[in-house]
């Protein structure tokens, strides 16, 4: 368990979704290790990356996560058409005499969920709101890894690869500390080549949209991947300002009850009972049905809004509104299936990834020239104290304090779900409250 405490005391969390705790999900015994190298959102770039330049790192982090879980194989799932990508891992593989083996993925969307990422592997279906280790399994992120290399060292958490890419002057993979803010990395690739915009925070399809007058709020956590610099008006942005109540009227007026929705949805296809054209027309008939419930096992990845519905109308912006009412009224999801078996279509409703950008009409960013690698000196940080599912971590510094880059700042709650923050930068804290901030300069200023 020595590697568990190292873990905990780096701060390290799942570094690609949502941030949950690593120290808590490597707690268990499995079958499969399995490592989502798939980036499968459109235009991400990180991961790719990471395998490329740190394949040995990763392959000795996996060894030793390998014996935590006792894990009987070891799994590193990716694209096969990442070539460079595999042929890192192969030699790594190779040169270090390991049993981690690879396992390839066609080109689609969402091959990254990890629901659907453990049944392309394993081909075990995990039941509908249960999560891998329901079918003997543990997935973690490409960047988790790598972060659990550093921790095995010693090295807390605290800088983050991020790509800025779109409508900037240098598309960029960055290598910078943790509560950087978002402007200034968007300055380190040459800025936006349009005088208004709006950004991605994430993937296209999952990620966040933040209008470029509300960016001076947005900093760079543990779970930042990338930042795309798009035109306000482009059709991702449009759709994600549509209002609850103007889906529920489009609903009603236009959904056809194609259904493609739902011969589309990645989980449906695995076997999980969500309907979400069903869910569709109980809101557009305001009737009270069970199927409401179905919501709740949304993965949210936005295949039927973006790409399944000829209607343009929002499934998914409809299943999280629903979730949120759900969760209100202390309603969890009851999974009463006895069998799950994958669709027998499954294989021929993958959504290709290159139709996808099309359909997304982000086709012009698709083979952007992004320079590998820069890593850029910050005087300020603004470090979140919440970067993960969980309870926010407790301050540990007061203003004017100094603090030195490595050193903890948030401190997670013994025996609650959490992780450690630390200190990115050397400097002065010159704020506390629902974050830190760092100046490396305040002693000049002054």
């Amino acid at each position: 368990m020595e590697l568990l405490q190292k873990i905990i005391d780096a701060g390290v969390v799942g570094a690609g979704g949502a941030g949950f705790p690593t120290h808590v999900k490597l707690n268990c015994k499995v079958e499969f290790l399995i490592v989502n190298g798939s980036e499968c959102e459109p235009l991400l770039k990180t991961d790719q990356l990471l395998m490329k330049t740190k394949p040995e790192e990763m392959i000795k982090a996996l060894e030793e996560m390998a014996k935590i879980v006792e894990a009987k194989r070891v799994i590193i799932a990716l694209k096969n058409k990442y070539k460079e990508q595999i042929e890192s891992l192969e030699n790594a593989i190779k040169s270090l005499d390991s049993k981690v083996e690879i396992f390839l993925m066609d080109n689609f969307y969402p091959a990254g969920d990890e629901q659907t990422l453990v049944y392309e592997v394993t081909g075990r279906s995990i039941p509908a709101g249960g999560i891998p280790l329901k079918v003997g399994t543990v997935v973690s992120n490409v960047a988790t890894v790598v972060n659990i290399y550093e921790a095995i060292k010693g090295n807390p958490v605290i800088e983050q690869h991020v790509a800025v890419q779109g409508d900037v002057k240098n598309p960029i993979i960055l290598k910078i500390p943790i509560g950087t803010s978002v402007i200034r990395c968007i300055e380190e690739a040459g800025g936006a080549i349009l005088d208004d915009y709006s950004v991605i925070l994430g993937g296209p399809m999952m990620g966040r949209n933040v209008d470029k007058e509300d960016l001076y709020k947005e900093v760079i956590t543990k779970t930042s991947t990338s930042i795309i610099v798009v035109p306000k008006d482009h059709h991702v942005i449009n759709k994600n300002r549509i209002s609850i109540e103007h889906m529920i009227n489009k609903a009603k007026s236009a959904c056809i009850q194609c259904s493609y929705c739902t011969e589309m949805c990645p989980r449906y296809l695995i076997g999980h009972p969500i309907q979400p054209h069903k869910i569709m027309r109980t809101v557009a008939l305001s009737e009270n049905s069970e199927c409401i419930k179905e919501a709740l096992i949304c993965c949210e990845c936005g295949v039927c809004e973006l790409y399944a519905c000829p209607m343009q109308l929002s499934p998914r912006k409809m299943n999280i509104y629903l979730k949120n009412k759900l969760r209100e009224q202390g309603v969890n999801y009851q999974n009463h299936q006895s069998e799950i078996n994958a669709h027998e279509q499954r294989e021929n409703r993958k959504v290709p990834a290159k139709r996808l950008i099309s359909r997304l009409n982000l086709n012009k960013y698709e083979y952007q020239k992004v320079e590998e690698l820069k890593e850029i000196e910050i005087s300020m940080v603004s470090i979140p104290l919440k970067q993960h599912i969980g309870a926010p971590s407790e301050a540990i510094v007061n203003v004017g304090d100094l603090v030195v880059k490595g050193q903890l700042i948030g401190k997670m709650e013994e025996g609650s779900l959490g992780a450690n923050i630390h200190a990115s930068i050397n400097g002065q804290v010159t704020e506390v409250s629902n974050k830190i901030v760092i100046n490396s300069k305040y002693g000049e200023e002054k």
